[in-house]
């Protein structure tokens, strides 16, 4: 894959793992770093021989510390309203991609790094993770989804108490809130599961996956007949070619729907 300054990538056994480069100082998001995974992202929806998605950061003590602060201050009420917007589609892309993306998160997510972790299907944490929302100390708030994807996850009063605090979240309270999958005692051994769990969905139907992100999204959205689009998926299920041919393996094996 093409180098790029500030992510590394590789591709190995199917999985495409997505490293934040962290030279001389904590990887940030930047426009830069935007345009650079949205292309990347990009690259996962059409090509075959990626089955998902690993995103981390290059060190056990960040995974990403949000918005480089030197940015925001260039920002008016008129650039800061497209440079949210930005962000936040390329965090759609994450979300909405049919191919299964799981955020392996060491040491520190704040601000917009939270807010990309919260995009991922799935969020594994080192013993050593934080999540947490500073924003709003300096007087700002989260552009890129976060306010929703947190809402969504733990409901309006807590998502609150989080985003007006800006307090911290440890990983094992993030687990027990549901925020995230699992809790590994270190970078490399969560690496080594994060590869194990995707590679396990990868052995399913890659059309079912793909239409279960796109049920499951729409179950949150208020503008979307959740039901409608689960039956939709279900039918467009019928148009992969081997579909019967495992059907009638699971009735050679009574297996019940």
């Amino acid at each position: 894959m093409e180098k790029m300054e500030s992510l590394q990538n590789n591709l190995e056994d199917g999985i495409l793992t997505i490293t934040f480069r962290s030279d001389s100082k904590p990887f940030t998001l930047t426009e830069k770093s935007l345009s650079e995974l949205r292309n990347v992202i990009q690259g996962v929806y059409d090509n075959d021989e990626i089955e998902g998605v690993i995103i981390t950061g290059s060190e056990e003590e960040v995974f990403a510390l949000g918005t480089d602060v030197s940015e925001l201050l260039k920002l008016s009420e008129l650039n800061a309203r497209k440079f949210a917007e930005n962000g936040q589609e390329v965090l759609a892309l994450i979300e909405d991609c049919p191919k299964p993306i799981l955020a392996a998160i060491n040491g520190y997510a704040l601000g917009s790094g939270f807010e990309l972790a919260l995009a991922c299907h799935f969020r594994f944490a080192s013993e050593n993770a934080v999540f947490a929302f500073p924003e709003i100390t300096f007087g700002v708030i989260p552009g890129f989804g976060g306010t929703q994807r947190l809402t969504q996850l733990l409901g309006k009063t807590k998502a609150l108490e989080y985003l007006m605090t800006g307090k911290r979240i440890s990983a094992e309270d993030a687990e027990r809130m549901g925020l995230v999958s699992e809790v590994v005692s270190y970078k490399e051994e969560m690496l080594k599961k994060a590869k194990k769990w995707l590679t396990a969905i990868a052995n399913n139907a890659d059309l079912a996956l793909g239409m279960l992100v796109t049920c499951v999204n729409a179950a949150e959205n208020p503008d979307e007949n959740g039901f409608q689009t689960e039956a939709n998926g279900f039918a467009n299920c019928f148009k992969e070619p081997s579909l019967k041919e495992k059907l009638i393996q699971a009735l050679g094996k009574s297996v019940f729907f």
